[in-house]
């Protein structure tokens, strides 16, 4: 017995020794960002991606007709002529799957280049670039040595190509509900992502031709390079002497980012900033002590900023939702899924719960689809304690999404809420979300989010492609965007003023 145990061990050992011998080999193999994949790879992956798209999305002709969806397909093919990188090829996907009009179906690195993006330090082009209807200004250069290029300078040309040129062929690649502009446009603004999308679009460059207006109204040309953080050694000196934070602190710093509730007493208003309905904030526990505290110091109003919410657990909006609307509500007239399941599902992420998932949540109906019927039938009552009745300022924009437009759209036609900003970035009509898996392409390891369900929120409503259009339309000018001022925030304050004088 004794003998028998020992060659167990002896066993066990020499596979573990084993498995750390294949686990340092497999370690020591470097990705490689520039592997290229054969055109018979690249087009049994696309060939692939087309047909789970046609099988099971639910809005895949919702905006774009079935021949004009077959064009782009067909199109989208016959560009694979060549070997291509990772990049090249979800390039080429989003470019296809931003013709859907679904803000919800967007292309994804495979997990091994996130992995490798995580290990370096890429080089980024220095400028933050804001895009207006007709114009793009400089909101920001991170490179302190650059002293010609600054915040509120008009760009008129990249590379000699017309700016707006450029922002037409970028947001060819950006995923939007319907026929939204604003979300596109917003989307290639958010921080320094301008850079990313111009490599996607037009590829890699490391010298930017930039012509800009000045200060004093002259054209001008200026020459860009790509920047690296690495070495700037004044930001180096100045990160060494800041304490990095606990684990504590920074979950602590996190929330704050994601949602802060402060109160001007003086002006009897509550300012209430929530730019995530994503479970894991506790934002439940957050949205009702903020409405309990608003009661305690007699808050009569209420400014709730959701310009840079992106959505989330419809649960955490629909509470909001019900502090602060007059009458029960549906989050939906319609919610169905295509299918119950798919063929492809060894493609699909979690696909082993979709079928239970489907099964008891869903009926199939004589039109031929699965209802998640709850969800149609079931209506919210507004919560009556700490529930609040004062005047409603919702601050909104084009990052303004999903969960964020049922939200804004409920409260919307209420006597005591005004909506100030810019169209949100999700559908008023409805979105295609719920339970959106990841498919991920075999060969190139590409990966790409597939809504399962489509929502109608208001069978009534016109489907124009549009989202919730503001009651007070206030956008950013060059002079803002220059001096740093917050032009939406500044007509709710006063708005507010005017009310209390009156």
């Amino acid at each position: 017995m004794a003998k028998q145990k020992k060659n167990i061990y002896t066993f066990s050992v020499f596979v573990a020794a084993i498995l750390m011998i294949i686990g340092c080999a497999s370690s020591k193999k470097k990705f490689n960002p520039d592997k290229k994949y054969s055109p018979q790879q690249l087009r049994s992956d696309y060939s692939l991606f087309r047909k789970i798209l046609e099988d099971s999305h639910p809005g895949l002709y919702w905006y774009t007709s079935k021949d004009s969806m077959n064009r782009y397909f067909d199109s989208g093919y016959a560009r694979i002529t060549d070997s291509m990188t990772e990049p090249q090829f979800r390039a080429l996907l989003s470019y296809v799957i931003a013709k859907i009009n679904c803000g919800h179906t967007t292309t994804k690195n495979s997990k091994a280049f996130n992995r490798y993006l995580d290990t370096i330090r890429q080089p980024l082009f220095p400028l933050g670039v804001k895009f207006l209807k007709d114009t793009a200004v400089i909101t920001a250069n991170i490179n302190g040595r650059d002293s010609i290029l600054k915040p509120g300078m008009v760009i008129n040309s990249i590379n000699n190509v017309p700016i707006n040129t450029v922002r037409d062929s970028l947001m060819q690649y950006v995923s939007a509900d319907g026929y939204n502009s604003t979300h596109k446009r917003q989307s290639i603004s958010n921080g320094f992502a301008f850079g990313a999308y111009y490599k996607t679009a037009f590829g890699q460059t490391s010298n930017f031709s930039v012509g800009f207006t000045d200060n004093a109204n002259n054209p001008r040309v200026s020459t860009v390079k790509l920047y690296r953080s690495g070495r700037d050694s004044t930001f180096k000196k100045q990160m060494a002497f800041i304490p990095k934070p606990s684990r504590k602190e920074r979950r602590r710093l996190d929330l704050s980012n994601e949602r802060v509730l402060t109160i001007d007493s003086a002006l009897h208003t509550a300012f209430l900033e929530i730019n995530t309905f994503s479970a894991g904030n506790r934002l439940k526990h957050f949205i009702k002590k903020s409405f309990r505290e608003m009661k305690h110091q007699g808050v009569k109003h209420l400014v709730i900023d959701v310009r840079n919410n992106g959505g989330g657990d419809v649960s955490n909006s629909t509470l909001l939702t019900k502090f602060i609307i007059d009458r029960k509500f549906k989050l939906a007239d319609s919610l169905y899924a295509v299918k119950k399941t798919s063929t492809y599902g060894r493609y699909i992420s979690n696909s082993f719960i979709v079928w239970p998932f489907m099964t008891f949540t869903t009926r199939k109906r004589k039109d031929g689809l699965y209802h998640f019927g709850f969800y149609e039938r079931h209506y919210f009552k507004p919560h009556k304690h700490n529930h609040f009745y004062g005047d409603v300022y919702i601050l909104t924009g084009g990052n303004s999404f999903s969960a964020t437009t049922l939200f804004a759209g409920a409260i919307k036609s209420q006597k005591n809420v005004l909506i100030v900003g810019e169209e949100t970035g999700g559908g008023q009509y409805g979105n295609c979300a719920w339970f959106i898996p990841d498919v991920t392409l075999p060969n190139t390891k590409v990966r790409f989010r597939l809504p399962k369900f489509r929502l109608i929120i208001d069978n009534n409503k016109v489907k124009d492609g549009r989202g919730v259009m503001p009651d007070v339309e206030v956008v950013p000018t060059t002079v803002s965007i220059g001096k740093g001022e917050d032009l939406k925030l500044a007509k709710v304050l006063e708005l507010i003023k005017n009310v209390q004088t009156h």
